[in-house]
């Protein structure tokens, strides 16, 4: 019998542990390290969750304590789980594990992957940010209109009691209150409810896939980070960045995903650079040949955007894209930049408690604010920081509606953006294709 340690950010690595080890008699995982996502060291994967072998759970401990676990547990093998990060600094963790003398892994798609009863269709990318949201809700869109029932099942945020989250399911936005979602959840969930497609999640993505499968008849999944799917998927979207280009072949597990892909969406191309959009068609060409490529914009919906033009705005986008996504911009600043404002007003001056700590992690975040709400008081935390900054005007990029979270003092402006695809093959091409095989 082996003592492994999983390397995680609370989502691939349980779902790595119910697949490949929750029932593996020949090893014994000691432990979990968290890393990226606030508040999940120090907890327990619950007994209820981890089976027969782990009847006191499996503890949890911060990433930085790694390589005193390795020695103290007297671990055998680190298994690597969580994504969207560079390939140095990968083979960096895996040189400091090896270097403390236990084996370094990565799990693949065939030791992971759930097969379902239902079709399904991934909706991955090759960083967060991509894109995935708007492409998944066009995707639901276009099978509904085909006379599909669609259930979304999306890559795990289980941020709050584990066992209770084992599976979640969300039909209306009164589920969202009653499973005490953040605004990270929300902010993926919320849409799809929008548009009429039942969203499911957890942690158990096996007992949550069966409960999918009773309501419909394409199963969506909705991919987070750069992950690849947890199920086998019968047709897999990649989504790829033209203003990253380059990063779809240096981050993972980003680049797994590119090189599986039977389709592959150029997003943003109406924002991007023609030499960036160059550079990504020319990696496609070298690393997935055989990928259909579709062409795609996410054109900029704002109502009221002349309110923006000669204001001081303060810029609110998505957390996650700005934090391990590593973008320095979204939508919000292209709206301002586009719209006429005045200045960005930088937010770092006035950022409190867990939004400062945000800020100092990720030193690099341009002249906005990410919308960070892991938690009660980081939220908290996010509205004194708002109202804190001295701005004309604030400018929301985020897929939700912030005002029914946060209490704003100042006038606001939503940034809203759908995906439009340029040209043929059109992802409604592709799929009735596909469904009528």
């Amino acid at each position: 019998m082996r003592n492994a340690l999983i390397m995680g950010a609370a989502g691939r690595d349980f779902h790595n542990f119910n697949t490949f080890f929750r029932n593996n008699p020949e090893i014994r995982v000691k432990a979990f390290t968290a890393t990226q996502i606030p508040d999940i060291a120090g907890r327990k994967y619950p007994r209820e969750l981890a089976g027969e072998y782990y009847p006191q759970g499996i503890p949890i401990y911060p990433e930085t304590e790694l390589l005193a676990l390795i020695k103290k547990l007297d671990i055998e093998d680190v298994y690597f789980a969580y994504s969207d990060v560079r390939h140095t600094y990968l083979m960096d963790k895996a040189s400091e594990v090896m270097a403390a003398g236990a084996s370094f892994i990565l799990l693949g798609p065939r030791d992971t992957m759930i097969k379902s009863s239902k079709p399904v269709v991934s909706v991955c990318a090759v960083r967060t940010g991509c894109g995935k949201s708007q492409t998944t809700r066009r995707v639901s869109q276009i099978l509904i209109a085909m006379g599909k029932k669609v259930a979304a099942i999306r890559h795990p945020m289980p941020y709050g009691d584990l066992a209770k989250q084992k599976v979640q399911k969300f039909v209306t936005k009164a589920d969202l209150a009653r499973h005490k979602c953040t605004i990270e959840e929300m902010e993926e969930y919320e849409p799809h409810i929008e548009n009429g497609v039942i969203v499911f999640a957890g942690v158990d993505y096996g007992a949550i896939l069966r409960e999918a499968e009773k309501v419909a008849d394409v199963i969506l999944w909705d991919g987070g980070n750069n992950d690849f799917p947890f199920y086998k998927s019968d047709l897999e979207i990649v989504v790829v960045d033209p203003h990253r280009a380059g990063n779809e072949r240096e981050y993972y597990p980003g680049e797994v995903n590119l090189r599986r892909a039977d389709v592959i969406v150029i997003n943003k191309i109406d924002t991007a650079d023609l030499e960036n959009i160059l550079e990504v068609r020319d990696n496609i060409r070298e690393l997935n040949p055989g990928a259909i490529v579709v062409d795609a914009a996410s054109p900029l919906q704002v109502k009221d955007s002349e309110k923006i033009r000669g204001k001081r705005v303060l810029v609110i986008e998505d957390g996650p894209t700005l934090t391990h996504g590593e973008m320095k911009y979204g939508a919000g600043v292209m709206a301002a930049e586009k719209y006429g404002a005045a200045e960005l007003v930088d937010p770092r001056e006035w950022a409190v408690g867990t939004i400062a700590d945000t800020f100092r992690k990720y030193p690099d975040i341009g002249t906005l604010l990410p919308a960070m709400g892991y938690s009660p008081k980081q939220m908290k935390d996010l509205e004194a920081t708002i109202n804190k900054v001295p701005c004309d005007l604030i400018v929301i990029a985020t897929p939700i509606d912030l005002a029914r979270i946060v209490t704003f003092k100042k006038p606001t402006v939503r940034v809203g953006y759908e995906l439009q695809e340029i040209g043929s093959p059109d992802l409604e091409d592709i799929l009735k294709k596909k469904f009528k095989k």
